[in-house]
């Protein structure tokens, strides 16, 4: 609610432009909500700049362009499928480009405010659908940093891989097209103003603390890195391109303690060797991830089970999220508040309590290699401490912790430390799962697509 409210204030305290770049944009309540925020913002005459990756605008060209008709928003599209044959054929015909995306969060508002992190832009991410809940995590930011983003946005905004909106429709809207749209939309809006989302943005503890004039900022370095948008037109191993080679100072500069976020972790041969390398050399590396349960990407899932076990077999710290809730569950509750599934989405590290990354950024081949990411390394142990001892006070009631047990006969079982109901327990198998969706893992794990993961 917190991260809707901030996005929300600032775009109506904007004076003179904002620039959005996100991987996801739904047509959602979040995403109207949004959409209806830019309009009043460009009627007013700020500069809306709308840069979106076409992953998720199937059939929603006519929607964008009827924003872009407006003379202050324009709309530009990353890496675009063709719109002259069907998606699901490009995958195949296309696959190694049309598979590279842009999954880059940003929201800028007069080049003096950015908010980085995970987030895209619906109603899982925002606390709007009672199915789901994405546990995601982002940071908002003033001071020099601010130009970097703008800096990076600028570079894919022109990058030869965007393209405008209007040059991939076959025929733009009409005058009564866009009436009717605009008219559509407000009336929706109109209908939301008594709703329970609405009451809850309202009574939000951000919105509370604006109210009472108690927001603190709290001050320290702040790098903004990013890969450059290139990264997807060309090869694989040019890492100059990378955010990764801008994050190795900071990698390389450990010396006790990294915690990782990461909702989809896939490490690889080579993640797992620097990974192992870091703990011989003293530092107390802890992960958390999804668990099979509370995943909403199982394919990647199986990626990551196949190194748990190496992992814990080096004296890595595993947990994965521990939260149940079955389709009967969310059927009876659907609605009530905290009835969602939830599901890590929030992609940070901490390094010595001293650093801490927050961005889009999985430690995944896909995010590494194939995608594009942006991110903000700050140097601040206020609140690098803060999120460590969060992390202490908290991982063992909201995670499994991980265990490697060697069986007489030599095999390497796991086991997942957790809570049901209150009561502490012990799990042999993947908890909260059934047998055929183990056994799925298992096939999936034996396909060869770790680098699309």
């Amino acid at each position: 609610l917190d991260a809707f409210v901030a996005r929300a204030l600032l775009a109506e305290g904007a004076e003179r432009s904002i620039d959005l770049q996100y991987y996801l944009y739904h047509n959602d309540l979040t995403g109207k909500l949004m959409t209806y925020q830019l309009l009043k913002a460009a009627d007013r005459g700020v500069r809306v700049r709308l840069l979106v990756d076409d992953m998720g605008l199937a059939g929603r060209d006519h929607g964008g362009s009827v924003l872009d008709s407006h003379p202050n928003i324009e709309v530009r599209i990353f890496n675009p499928f063709s719109r002259n044959t069907g998606r699901l054929s490009q995958f195949v015909t296309r696959l190694g480009s049309v598979t590279r995306r842009m999954h880059n969060k940003s929201f800028t508002v007069d080049n003096q405010a950015t908010i980085l992190g995970g987030r895209n832009i619906g109603n899982e991410y925002f606390e709007a659908d009672p199915d789901i809940a994405f546990a995601d995590l982002d940071v908002l930011l003033i001071g020099p940093v601010v130009n970097d983003v703008s800096a990076s946005f600028d570079a894919y905004w022109n990058s030869e891989v965007v393209y405008p909106l209007n040059a991939l429709i076959a025929r733009p809207p009409t005058p009564d097209e866009i009436q009717q749209k605009t008219r559509e939309l407000q009336e929706f809006i109109s209908l939301q103003y008594d709703g329970e989302y609405h009451k809850a943005l309202r009574n939000s503890d951000l919105a509370n603390k604006l109210r009472q004039q108690q927001v603190e900022m709290l001050w320290g370095e702040a790098e903004a890195i990013f890969d450059n948008p290139e990264k997807i037109i060309s090869a694989r191993d040019q890492s100059e391109l990378h955010l990764t080679e801008q994050f190795k100072p900071y990698w390389k500069g450990i010396e006790k303690e990294i915690i990782i976020l990461s909702p989809y972790f896939v490490p690889g041969t080579e993640g797992v060797a620097s990974l192992v390398k870091l703990q011989e050399s003293g530092v107390k590396v802890r992960i958390l991830t999804n668990s099979l349960a509370s995943t909403d990407v199982g394919v990647v899932h199986a990626g990551y089970a196949r190194y748990r076990k190496d992992l814990l077999q080096d004296g890595i710290e595993l947990y994965e999220l521990n939260k149940k809730i079955s389709r009967e569950e969310r059927k009876e509750e659907k609605g009530k508040e905290g009835s969602s599934k939830a599901s890590l989405h929030a992609k940070t590290f901490v390094l010595d309590r001293k650093w801490v990354f927050i961005g889009s950024l999985n430690l995944d081949p896909r995010s590494v290699y194939e995608n594009t990411e942006i991110g903000v390394v700050i140097t601040s142990p206020e609140i690098a401490r803060y999120m460590a001892e969060k992390f202490d006070e908290n991982i063992a009631r909201s995670a499994f912790r991980l265990e490697l047990q060697t069986a007489e006969d030599g095999r390497r079982n796991l086991l997942w430390h957790g809570y049901e109901n209150g009561a502490e327990r012990v799990y042999t198998v993947d908890p909260y799962t059934g047998f055929w969706r183990r056994l799925g893992l298992g096939f999936m794990g034996l396909l060869p697509i770790e680098s699309q993961l």
